[in-house]
């Protein structure tokens, strides 16, 4: 009786098809890509803050459940843009919105600019969501108050503008947002 003899395998088709499946995985795979908002921090400063009235502190709260208040009161996140706006403009000089300080800002010479700084608070239980939510309303009203003012002033939006007229802009019509620690707001 003759010994039969076994087939071998080709191992080379293998590796070609190991390595077509590791450049389709590659390929088919999604990365979740890291997301945030972008802040500059001012750098450390050994002299303390100056003091600021409380008129010119614009409080905004978001509790633990995703509950907006702002200045105590509860409000929706849809009037947030609009009531952000008529803080940060005070147009009729009213006594419980920040004041206005007569500043020389070039080109436009002398005007009332807002000392205004809106004020951020939020529970450590706060959704993520919520906080940005909250967050792009008071971007978006700060850019809408700097498109207005640059659209009255030069006839083109804020982004439209060269550098040195946005900065200028910037000044006259200012929208400090200040962040806070995380803390625990009682509801």
């Amino acid at each position: 009786m003759a010994k039969r003899e076994l087939a071998a395998i080709n191992a080379g088709t293998m590796a070609d098809i190991a390595f077509l499946l590791l450049i389709f995985f590659l390929v088919a795979t999604t990365m979740d890509i890291d997301t945030g908002m972008i802040r500059v921090l001012s750098p450390p400063s050994d002299t303390p803050p100056p003091e600021i009235k409380e008129r010119n502190v614009w409080v905004v709260l978001v509790n633990a459940n995703d509950q907006l208040m702002v200045e105590g009161e509860q409000m929706p996140l849809s009037m947030l843009r609009r009531r952000t706006k008529e803080f940060l403009l005070n147009t009729q000089n009213k006594e419980n919105l920040p004041e206005k300080r007569k500043e020389n800002i070039d080109p436009f010479g002398d005007i009332e600019v807002s000392k205004g700084i809106i004020s951020v608070k939020n529970d450590r239980a706060t959704s993520y969501g919520m906080f940005i939510k909250v967050m792009n309303e008071l971007v978006a009203a700060g850019n809408e108050v700097k498109d207005e003012f640059s659209m009255k002033k030069f006839g083109k939006k804020y982004n439209d503008l060269p550098k040195h007229l946005k900065s200028a802009v910037k000044a006259a019509v200012p929208a400090v947002i200040s962040e806070s620690e995380p803390i625990h707001v009682k509801n």
